[in-house]
């Protein structure tokens, strides 16, 4: 992973599928055909998800997957900076009209073994590409769940059932607010959607999930 592209060598760029429209609208899952602006996946339909709209970046695979494993497990924190562009570049201006960004948090036991949160990191340079607050310290992990790598989509949901809160004294950063939350990668919708759940409860006016990587189960 070395050349052009921050670090990103041509052949690699090559097997990176980035998610442009047609895609639902709430979702963000791209679709094989156009079936007009503004409709709905049928995923959304049939179980709304607690967030007003997911974007990602990439389709979770290849290089994309490869970008993701090296930010979080080989301490490639030089990376970050480019996922976060094309973060930005895929959230089609939710980041530029929200008030704040707030990444998806470590539980304080894992923070300490892993020393870094990817999905602050990742936050941390989109904010200061957009130019908007980050708040690293609003959302908290309280409940040192297991990782959800390997869980079936209903023992994810349970694992980080009332896993997030507000820290005590940060209610002011998300009461009322446009909120982009950000995570590392998308597959089941059960982190975000537990840390929306404390955002909401918090009086969050509207929640933009923005991850680099979306899972997609079906070809696109």
């Amino acid at each position: 992973m070395t050349g052009s592209h921050a670090g990103f060598c041509p052949a690699c760029w090559r097997e990176v599928r980035f998610i442009e429209r047609p895609y639902c609208e709430v979702l963000g899952l791209p679709f094989s055909y156009d079936p007009g602006r503004g409709m709905l996946s049928a995923e959304a339909i049939a179980d709304p998800p607690v967030f007003d709209r997911l974007r990602a970046a990439a389709i979770y695979e290849d290089s994309a997957r490869n970008l993701v494993h090296s930010l979080k497990y080989r301490d490639r924190t030089d990376l970050a900076a480019m996922m976060a562009g094309w973060m930005l570049r895929a959230s089609e201006g939710h980041v530029e009209a929200c008030d704040a960004i707030l990444p998806v948090p470590l539980h304080r036991r894992r923070f300490l073994s892993r020393k870094f949160n990817q999905s602050a990191e990742l936050a941390r340079h989109l904010a200061r590409q957009a130019e908007k607050p980050f708040f690293p310290a609003t959302l908290v992990r309280v409940k040192n769940t297991r990782r959800q790598v390997g869980l079936t989509a209903r023992a994810r949901a349970e694992n980080v059932r009332a896993a997030f809160s507000i820290a005590p004294g940060h209610e002011a950063d998300v009461f009322g607010k446009r909120i982009v939350l950000v995570d590392d990668v998308f597959t089941t919708g059960a982190t975000v959607s537990a840390a929306t759940r404390a955002l909401r409860k918090a009086g969050a006016a509207d929640v933009t999930v923005l991850t680099f990587a979306m899972a997609v189960s079906t070809p696109i």
